[in-house]
């Protein structure tokens, strides 16, 4: 693994990792080791953090929720050691907002079912710090850590495949970032709705909410965010079967991709960078949408190196779609396969979604051994 993968899988740039890997026996941030050890599989205690064990069957095995809220304490502990001092319900919401963060990094190894359990706690931890605090001032800025909150429930919502879920708590995250009056959050959240919507195949409705994220911004918008925004915009046409107008949006974003300062971190609310690998990634699902097979096969995706195993599953879903479009059935249904392996170990309903969509792409009265092997493997799968 490269330094520049494993820090967008973690949420890191390579020169941050790069930093760490030359500390030697220095201090660390301990978030950051939490999320590093968390995406490489290795132990909390072997970089110096704790963790609850349970005995089961004679095995020692990490228990999963234990695991989860450590690490949140852990990414939390810093900041509120110094509650005591200054603002402490601004201490109060930077703790919470580092929490979401950490979260968030860990979906990228983390099943959703697992995880949302303790995101939904963080949430009324949320509304409950909210409802307490005494200076109506503060109240924005916990709306804004609230809305940053409701966003990721909507995402593990909807890597679950529970649409109506993802899009009740993006609905939340909107009116959470409205209160906090974050323009750029507000923004953010809107997109994200779209986002959701475009892949969900409504073209249209992905539009509108694109234009009110842009409204929100105004003229003076962050470079990655308008990158971003214009791969959305791709996604919303190629949902509409607009192949002209997919293509401008994604000249756009690759051209304002290109000025973005990479090693600056990004600004919040986003975690990762947005660079020209997420162009080609987001040209390559416009393809697979469109049926158009020299959009997905002639582009080279660094991102099928990238350490998000389940955005990972979802591209290589949209490159077998490709090879059908082209006629390369058995090169389709192996990537396919491979794809909803990792479904399958993570529990995502997304992905299995997608691979029976995938499927069912595909008509012949006599489909070959790969496809009739892929159909076992489907059949029976609940998720």
């Amino acid at each position: 693994m490269t330094q520049k993968q494993l820090g967008e899988a973690c949420g890191l740039s390579q020169s941050a990792i790069s930093r760490l890997e030359k500390r030697g026996t220095g201090s660390y941030s301990r978030d950051t080791l939490a999320a590093v050890a968390a995406h490489l599989g290795i132990p909390l205690r072997m970089v110096g953090l704790a963790e609850q064990r349970t005995v089961r069957n004679g095995f020692e095995q990490v228990e999963r929720r234990a695991f989860l809220g450590g690490v949140a304490a852990t990414a939390t502990s810093p900041i509120l050691s110094i509650a005591a001092n200054g603002d402490a319900t601004g201490n109060q919401a930077a703790a919470l907002r580092l929490n979401t963060a950490t979260y968030r990094r860990l979906d990228s190894s983390t099943p959703s079912r697992d995880l949302a359990e303790a995101v939904h706690a963080h949430i009324r931890l949320i509304q409950n710090v909210t409802r307490d605090v005494a200076d109506d001032g503060q109240r924005p800025r916990l709306a804004a850590v609230g809305s940053e909150a409701a966003s990721l429930a909507a995402w593990l919502a909807w890597d679950m495949g529970d649409y109506g879920s993802a899009r009740s708590w993006y609905g939340s995250a909107i009116r959470a970032a409205r209160a906090a009056q974050d323009q750029l959050l507000a923004a953010y959240q809107a997109g994200s709705l779209a986002q959701f919507e475009a892949h969900a195949g409504n073209g249209a409705q992905a539009l509108n909410l694109a234009r009110s994220a842009r409204r929100y911004l105004g003229e003076q918008r962050p470079a990655v965010a308008d990158a971003w925004l214009c791969s959305v915009e791709a996604l919303a046409h190629a949902a509409s079967r607009d192949e002209r107008a997919t293509d401008r949006a994604l000249t756009r974003s690759r051209a304002v991709a290109e000025k973005i300062r990479h090693e600056d971190p990004p600004p919040w609310p986003w975690v990762f960078q947005f660079d020209a690998n997420k162009v080609a990634s987001c040209r390559v699902t416009c393809g697979a949408r469109l049926g158009l097979a020299d959009w997905v096969l002639n582009d080279d995706i660094a991102a099928l190196t990238s350490g998000h195993a389940k955005q990972r599953a979802l591209l290589v879903l949209d490159l077998a779609a490709g090879h059908l479009a082209a006629g390369r059935i058995e090169a389709a249904f192996a990537l396919a396969s491979r794809a909803l392996d990792t479904g399958l170990q993570y529990r995502s309903g997304r992905i299995v979604e997608r691979s029976r969509a995938v499927r069912r792409s595909l008509s012949l009265t006599s489909p070959p051994k790969v496809v009739r092997d892929f159909d076992e493997r489907l059949h029976g799968v609940y998720l």
